[in-house]
Formats: C-alpha cells, sequence, structure tokens
C-alpha cells in the first residue's frame, strides 16, 4: 500500500499579511507612493506642509494672551510673533458689539432657546410638540434682543393666528385660493390698524417689559447669526414657493417668478444692502422709521430666496415625470401632491445644494460693514484704529475665521448626516 503520511492532516494558521500590503503601509503605497511622478509630488508636499506647520506654530504659539497693547507685546522679549492679548481684550465686543453688558444675558438666553426651536426641525428623534416652541421663538427672541413691551410681539403673533383661523373656517366653504387672500388681507388688517393699540393698552394694564436696546448697539458674532439665522429661516419656504411658481402652468405667476429670480441673481448683493441702507428710506413716507437691521434682513432674505429658488427648482426638475404622473393617478390636487410626494424627493436631492446656499448666506452677513452695521468685520476695522491694537491684523481675522469655521463646519456635517439619513443617492 502507498506511504500517504506526506498529507497534512490539520489546517495551518492564519498568517499575517506581508509589511506593506494592509493598514497605513498599503494606503501610503497607494495613493503617495505608487510612482516616481507621484513620489515626487508628495514628498515636496510634505516638506512644504511641514516648513509652513513649524513657521505657523512658532509665531503662533507665544504668550502674550494677557498684554494689554501692541506696544506692550513688542516690548516683551519671550513675544516674537502672535500677539493674542487682542482677543481676551476684546472678545466681548467681537460677541455683542456695544450691547449693555448688563443684559448681555437676553443674548445668551436667545441663543441657547434657539438651539432648542430648531433641534425639533432638524432631528426626528426629538418630540414634536415642540414644533409649537419652534412657532413661538421668532417673537421670543425678538422681545429678549430688542425689549420694549412683550405685548408687541404677542400682538404681531396674533396676526398669524387669525390668518391661520380665517383659512381654517373659509378654505371648505370658499375654496383654498380665496381663504388663504382672505387670510392674508385679515393678518395685514389686524397688523396695521389693530395690532399697535392693542398692545398699548394691554401693557397699560399689565405691564411686562425689557430694557430697550437699539439696533446700532448690537453687533459683533451676535449680529451676523441674527442675520444669518433668519435670512435662512424666510428664505427657505419664500425660495420654494418661487421655484413652484417658476414651475407654474399660470402665465402670470410664471412670469413674475421668473422676473423677480432672474433680476434679483443679477444684481449683487452688496447693491441690495446699499438700497436698503440709503434708498429705501426715499420711498417710504415722510417721518418713517425704519429700522436698518430688519431692513438688511428683508434684503438678505429676499436675495437668498432667489438662488434658492433655482437650488430647489433643480430637484423638481430631476424628478422623473412618473412621480407626477403617480400623484394625478392617486387623484391628489395640486398642492397635496407637491406637500406629499413631489416636494419631498425634490428637497432631497437638494440637499447639498441647499446647505451651500446658507453656507454662503451665513458668511455673506460680513458685508453689511460696508452700510456701517459693526458685525464682525466692522469691529475689527473699529478695534485696529485704536490707539492700543494700532497695526494688529493676523489675530483678529484669524480668530474671526475660526468663529465662521464652526458654524459652516456644522452645517456642513449636518448635511452629509441628513443625506445619510435620507438616503440621498439611492
Amino acid at each position: 500500500m502507498a506511504d500517504h503520511s506526506f498529507i497534512r492532516t490539520e489546517m495551518l494558521p492564519d498568517q499575517p499579511a506581508p509589511l506593506g500590503e494592509t493598514g497605513i503601509l498599503l494606503w501610503l503605497k497607494t495613493n503617495m507612493f505608487s510612482g516616481i511622478a507621484n513620489s515626487v509630488v508628495s514628498i515636496f508636499t510634505i516638506v512644504v506642509v511641514v516648513f509652513l506647520g513649524v513657521e505657523i506654530v512658532n509665531w503662533g504659539y507665544q504668550p502674550s494672551w494677557g498684554l494689554g497693547s501692541v506696544r506692550a507685546c513688542f516690548d516683551d522679549p519671550n513675544v516674537t510673533g502672535a500677539c493674542w492679548g487682542v482677543i481676551p481684550e476684546r472678545f466681548n465686543q467681537l460677541m455683542y458689539g456695544f450691547y449693555p453688558r448688563d443684559q448681555q444675558w437676553r443674548i445668551n438666553l436667545s441663543l441657547i432657546l434657539m438651539i432648542v426651536a430648531i433641534a425639533p426641525v432638524l432631528f426626528n428623534k426629538v418630540p414634536r410638540k415642540m414644533v409649537y416652541f419652534s412657532m413661538l421663538y421668532p417673537f421670543l427672541a425678538f422681545w429678549l434682543i430688542w425689549g420694549d413691551s412683550i405685548w408687541g410681539p404677542v400682538a404681531a403673533m396674533a396676526g398669524f393666528a387669525i390668518a391661520w383661523g380665517v383659512m381654517r373656517v373659509l378654505n371648505p366653504i370658499a375654496g383654498s385660493i380665496a381663504g388663504i387672500t382672505l387670510a392674508v388681507v385679515a393678518a395685514l388688517g389686524w397688523w396695521l390698524f389693530l395690532a399697535i393699540p392693542t398692545a398699548v393698552y394691554i401693557n397699560g394694564i399689565l405691564g411686562i417689559e425689557l430694557e430697550i436696546v437699539k439696533s446700532r448697539d448690537i453687533g459683533g458674532l451676535t449680529l451676523s447669526v441674527i442675520i444669518g439665522i433668519s435670512g435662512i429661516a424666510l428664505s427657505f419656504p419664500i425660495g420654494v414657493i418661487l421655484a413652484l411658481g417658476r414651475q407654474s402652468d399660470m402665465f402670470i405667476v410664471k412670469v413674475l417668478c421668473v422676473g423677480y429670480i432672474e433680476f434679483i441673481r443679477g444684481v449683487p448683493l452688496i447693491t441690495l444692502l446699499f438700497v436698503a441702507s440709503v434708498l429705501l428710506n426715499y420711498f417710504l413716507p415722510p417721518g418713517t422709521s425704519f429700522d436698518l437691521l430688519l431692513r438688511v434682513v428683508i434684503v438678505v432674505t429676499l436675495f437668498s430666496a432667489a438662488y434658492l429658488a433655482e437650488v430647489v427648482r433643480g430637484g423638481l426638475a430631476a424628478l422623473p415625470t412618473g412621480q407626477y404622473e403617480a400623484a394625478d393617478a392617486l387623484g391628489l390636487d395640486y398642492w397635496k401632491s407637491m406637500r406629499l410626494i413631489i416636494m419631498p424627493q425634490a428637497l432631497k436631492i437638494s440637499i447639498p445644494g441647499i446647505v451651500s446656499n446658507f453656507i454662503g448666506l451665513f458668511k455673506d452677513t460680513t458685508l453689511v460693514s460696508i452700510i456701517g452695521l459693526l458685525d464682525p468685520v466692522g469691529l475689527i476695522n473699529a478695534i485696529r484704529g485704536t490707539a492700543e491694537w494700532k497695526g494688529i491684523l493676523w489675530e483678529l481675522y484669524i480668530f474671526l475665521a475660526l468663529m465662521f469655521w464652526v458654524f459652516t463646519f456644522a452645517m456642513s456635517r449636518y448635511s452629509m448626516y441628513l443625506e445619510r439619513k435620507l438616503k440621498t443617492g439611492h
């Protein structure tokens, strides 16, 4: 009988992969040193990055946080680079502008409440009933930031409640278009003729007031957040309506929406800001006082809405016609088909463009310094004009860049989270 003792009777244990075929070494070999040209470029880039990194660290890592002026930095032999003393010295101003220090708790409280208000909008695990607080928050934040009587914002909020009540009553009787029209008329009538007298009367009986703060005292990052968040929240529904109007079969509606979108997109934002700052008062009745910050928020909102409308229109155009036909086959009317079938899919497709538009809007808030509002850029120019910090430059702009990066990076990460959650690419 043949001898088969050379046949192995047990399996060998798994052996580790050869060095360089797994982990970081494989990644480096594949991505950075896969060939002569790639290796030369990688080595050159590494040398440049290391050199610049060392220089930046040497310039930025300085014991200058407690110094109170540029001259103190120059006179200190231990300071050979950045003069960071300007940051703690002017931190309060960069955050709040000239908002009264004893009232800054109102800004802090409004920002905390803002996080609570937007949570149910951004995350579906938050209790849905908190949406009611989200609807209440804009009026509460207005009262906290600007002060005066609480009954003014309550009266403004009552106008929306009146419009909602009119629509609920008239929509089944007169139809949706007539109901919406009459609701708008009722709300405008309340705001123009009854809201202010009612608020004054109630305040005389039960006065609940905060110290009034003028818009010119609001500045720094607070101003950018107010303009940015207001513009984002208000421009989104307007942009969606404009996108639907641009695709409408009604000729007048389509022409008006197309004309508005093309006009706004063809004019620089800075031009519209100058219009809001200078020219708008010429079209108002004599003696009318229209707050500059409110004018800026309106202009920024209308500007962003035009760009957002094109982003949403791209999402609508990307949907196959079968989706529209399916909505018709189910017997849904126009608004129900848009709300339940078309718009959710279009917005999913448009998420990257929408968030990109919002990031650009938030960064564009720095343009308001040109018309005299003291956003962080305007305050930096003011700080650099003082005797203590004359000549300071990079430290302030680096700090400003980091502040804006925190907000824009958070928006970008939320966009990626939302895309993964909704599986936009599938």
